[in-house]
């Protein structure tokens, strides 16, 4: 199939999509239209029905509008950056793309041509080139223009356009599926099963279109600059992002451990680059970068397809001081880089106090546990925490968590944080231990399966990578339903007796006597279907008389909170006045009362 044959069948698959939405809105419309009729002769029932029919159609229009904010930036006029703006006519000269609206500087690691369709489906494009300035920091002016002749390369070919209302199609997909997976309605009946196969088949079918944009692109962005430049782009843009996500912004941060107020200009210092990137630092992050595959669900082929494709090696150059295209901003540069450090600081001011306040706590708490002769096991855990947190002493707190290991060699979470540790050092013993302990705690099972993932991803082990997503992702989708059945309770959900032992019952009864106010208390417990082995309880109380009843029943309701040892989940349930019929359901059942 040719390239242009596959965009139009994205097209038309688009539009499948849409013309179903259609035909089920007109749908409900009638069949509201009908309730509304319905009205003359079923008077009250009627109008329930007409609200329902109304509620449903409102709730799946609002989940279908799509309207994306433009993007923010910090606008650069052609007068401040003279230089800046040639560059940009006269590669859109050479490609015959359309003018930008505007230029705006931004604090991301990226550029990016965004087109905000000012009329909606009807289009009339407003045109935004994003410059961030931590790229411009990072690239010489030739590896710049590189990148910016690939930008203009998917404006030029009506890559924005398409690849924006894919976009917003995804986008429809997925905000309606997660409105219908929150929503108990008869109208779910109407979208789900043709989402469910829709959704998922229209996303692994759209995302080649955007690689095959990234490749056109690269193509345009090697003949307006050159091959090298636009490989070294690519390199760079690999490498230097490594190393702002691993090194430079968590060593930033970290300095709040020891400094009570933010005293950087984190965007002004970026320019060192060249001295501050280690070179066997620099080697580790370009092989994970060139180990990296395409995935199905990935929107950007991966680095060494796109080196292939421009018949290029990776080579890092990183620009010289005083050499980085962050100039072409001209007097603009200064000011926006100020404007960003004093953004920085106002913006992480609040959480900078918050971790210097728990690290000063953190070193009071290890000094205590240092000069203990003897620990609990907790707080040998806490020690060996705290000496990697707050003592920045990884080797000594790994030394400290084989010790607890060797202690209590079934402690899930001690296996866990074992485990994380020696994957990250590569060390392949770690993966026993995340095994170990899931296997012991099902409760672990989330964060053994993304350390795992994490460590095949970097190992380049990329089938292995997608088994422990594919896990991580049934479990979370199992803890998410879990949570949702045990979040309410409804008239219409199964109850069932107790069933706690003795001395269990007896303790919660005398907690609940002890509570002013309380009258009568019910207990059972309710029939769920995820993790039936983790039992969910429901308590229903009443504290009797008609004056103030609701103001009593919630301070009632937050001293049982208080004051009870509770066996496992439980819902406290108020059970007179509108929830009346919840008490008629409990004293119906056989030893529900406990008070």
């Amino acid at each position: 199939m040719t390239h242009r044959g596959y965009k139009t069948r994205v097209f038309l698959l688009a539009l499948l999509g849409n013309a179903y939405l259609a035909a089920m809105l007109l749908a409900i419309a009638a069949l509201l239209g009908g309730a509304v009729v319905s009205i003359v002769w079923l008077k009250a029932a009627g109008v329930k029905v007409a609200f329902v029919v109304a509620v449903f159609l409102w709730l799946v229009m609002k989940a279908l509008w799509i309207r994306l904010r433009p993007p923010e930036g910090t606008e650069v006029a052609p007068k401040e950056a003279p230089e800046l703006f040639r560059m940009i006519e006269e590669l859109r000269r050479e490609l015959r793309a359309p003018r930008f609206h505007h230029v705006l500087v931004t604090d991301d690691f990226n550029a990016a041509v965004v087109q905000d369709p000012r009329l909606g489906m009807f289009g009339w494009y407003r045109n935004y080139l994003l410059i961030g300035l931590p790229l411009a920091k990072a690239l010489t002016v030739e590896q710049f223009k590189a990148v910016l002749a690939h930008e203009f390369g998917h404006l030029a070919k009506g890559h924005g356009a398409m690849s924006n209302w894919i976009y917003r199609q995804r986008l429809r997909w997925s905000r309606l599926m997660a409105l219908l997976e929150g929503v108990e309605s008869w109208g779910i009946v109407l979208f789900r099963p043709f989402l469910r196969w829709y959704a998922p088949y229209f996303n692994a079918y759209s995302y080649p279109l955007a690689r095959a944009n990234e490749f056109e692109a690269d193509a345009t962005s090697a003949r307006l600059a050159s091959p090298a430049a636009a490989a070294q782009a690519l390199t760079a843009v690999n490498v230097v992002g490594s190393w702002l996500e691993e090194r430079y912004w968590p060593q930033i941060h970290k300095q709040a451990d020891s400094m009570p107020q933010p005293a950087f200009a984190p965007y002004s210092m970026m320019g060192k680059l060249a001295s501050d990137m280690e070179p066997d630092s620099i080697h580790k992050w370009l092989r994970q970068s060139l180990a990296r595959k395409t995935t199905v669900e990935d929107t950007h082929p991966s680095l060494t397809e796109r080196l292939g494709a421009l018949n290029e090696k990776p080579k890092l150059m990183l620009p010289a001081p005083g050499a980085a295209a962050d100039r072409l901003l001209g007097a603009a540069l200064e000011r926006i880089t100020r404007a960003f450090d004093e953004r920085w600081r106002e913006g992480v001011l609040p959480s900078w106090q918050r971790r210097h306040q728990e690290a000063q706590d953190g070193r009071n708490r290890l000094s205590e546990l240092n000069a203990k002769s003897e620990l609990s096991v907790q707080e040998a855990f806490d020690q060996a925490m705290l000496t990697e947190s707050c003592g920045a002493d990884a080797d000594k707190a790994l030394q400290l968590l084989r010790a607890l290991h060797a202690r209590v060699p079934e402690d899930p979470v001690v296996l866990y944080n074992l485990g994380a540790r020696l994957l990250e050092r590569d060390d392949e013993a770690g993966g026993a231990l995340l095994e170990s302990a899931m296997n012991l705690d099902e409760a672990e099972i989330r964060r053994c399966c993304e350390a795992l993932r994490d460590h095949c991803w970097r190992k380049g082990r990329k089938e292995e990578a997608h088994e422990w997503h594919r896990r991580l992702r049934e479990r979370a989708e199992l803890e998410r339903a879990v949570a949702k059945e045990r979040d309410e309770v409804r008239l219409r959900d199964k109850f069932e007796r107790h069933g706690l032992a003795p001395e269990a019952l007896s303790r919660m009864q005398a907690e609940l006597g002890s509570i002013a106010g309380l009258r009568k208390a019910y207990l059972v417990k309710k029939r769920v279907k995820h993790m039936p082995e983790r039992p969910c309880y429901v308590l229903g109380f009443t504290v009797g008389g008609w004056v103030e009843r609701r103001r009593r029943a919630a301070g009632v309701q937050q001293r049982i909170h208080e004051a009870v040892t509770w066996p496992g989940e439980t819902l406290i349930l108020h059970v007179e006045g509108d929830n009346y019929r919840f008490g008629r359901k409990l004293r119906w059942m056989r030893g529900s009362r406990i008070v």
